[in-house]
């Protein structure tokens, strides 16, 4: 196997990396502080696989790859993903209903069986969850539909779920029973969340609004399971990310964050610390500037990474390890876990 020459320090510090390839002769350990879920991990394991050009590798940590929009060239699209340097792309199952969560974990299956899973297709993990609009459709055959999708180890997250003012649809209560019902089976599973918040027109002033909502659910029934999770998607303002690292969580950002009048969401953006960040695409939707309004795909992540590194003024490629290495400490992934 060909892959970059990477120097990691102890978790916290700088990464730096050689812009280069040379064969790994012997397997390479990361020197991670303990309570990581991949110390003694293989880097070629950790990193997944390497686009043949001999570049560095990115995560799509969030897309919706279940879409009615890639059925005609869903293969086609994971071939894309994997010439951009997308290695891994973290699968949502929600579907279109709450009982069809299950497609995205199919879809794992599906193609991590291909022979080019990891030589020309990204690796795909998977999660499940009830969207904060079909919690009206949670009935105890979702919730144990929910468990045994949980149980499954490419299953290795429980979202999107959450809170969702903007749209209408389920009731506020509603969706507050809806997400405490998911934290309870995501706890016993031992899964992180991931959570979607969007207040009523955008706006983080609503008072208390999703996000005081949002974080009064979590500081009373998920911050002592300690599994943490990821704010997908996150538009809020330091104040709401600031809470969000107290939790345990992760920061992800999406296609959005390229867009001109993003400057507030990039403002965050840059006082976030390497250690915290994951990029996303969202895909189909939130495509990046310059491809704005168009059917996302992962291949597009890269443009997202391109403008974190620009607020971090650091490469890309050091925003390609910090967020792949973020991805497996979150998750405590081994290198077996999703073939």
């Amino acid at each position: 196997m060909r892959a970059p020459v990477a120097r990691f320090l102890r978790y916290g510090a700088m990464l730096r990396i050689e812009n280069k390839t040379a064969r790994l002769a012997q397997p390479v350990k990361l020197q991670q502080a303990s309570g990581s879920g991949f110390v003694g991990t293989p880097l070629a394991a950790i990193l997944g696989s390497f686009p043949c050009n001999g570049g560095f590798v990115l995560i799509d940590s969030h897309a919706h790859l279940d879409s009615e929009r890639y059925s005609e060239d869903r293969e086609a699209m994971l071939h894309r993903a994997w010439e951009a340097g997308v290695g891994t792309i973290l699968s949502i199952g929600i579907g279109e209903r709450a009982a069809d969560m299950h497609r995205a974990f199919e879809l794992c299956r599906e193609f991590n069986r291909l022979p080019e899973s990891g030589a020309g297709l990204p690796r795909l993990y998977a999660s499940a969850g009830v969207y904060p609009h079909t919690t009206p459709e949670i009935d105890d055959a979702v919730l144990a539909q929910l468990d045994g999708l949980l149980a499954e180890p490419e299953v290795i997250a429980c979202g999107e779920i959450g809170l969702d003012y903007y749209h209408e649809g389920a009731a506020k209560e509603t969706q507050h029973g809806g997400l405490i019902q998911q934290l309870e089976i995501a706890a016993r599973r031992k899964r992180p969340i991931l959570i979607h918040c969007r207040p009523k027109d955008d706006s983080v002033a609503e008072q208390p609004g999703a996000w005081g909502d949002l974080f009064e659910i979590l500081d009373s029934r998920w911050r002592s399971t300690g599994l943490g999770g990821v704010m997908h998607c996150f538009g809020g303002e330091w104040e709401q990310a600031r809470r969000s690292l107290d939790l345990g969580f992760l920061i992800s950002f999406a296609g959005n964050l390229t867009y001109p009048k993003a400057q507030p969401l990039r403002d965050v953006a840059a006082r976030l610390p390497l250690e915290s960040l994951l990029v996303e695409t969202d895909a189909p939707w939130l495509a990046p500037a310059p491809e704005r309004g168009k059917r996302n795909e992962p291949a597009w992540v890269r443009r997202t990474a391109q403008t974190l590194a620009g607020l971090k003024g650091v490469s890309v490629e050091e925003i390609e390890v910090a967020t792949t290495k973020n991805f497996y400490r979150l998750f405590g992934l081994g290198p077996d876990v999703g073939n």
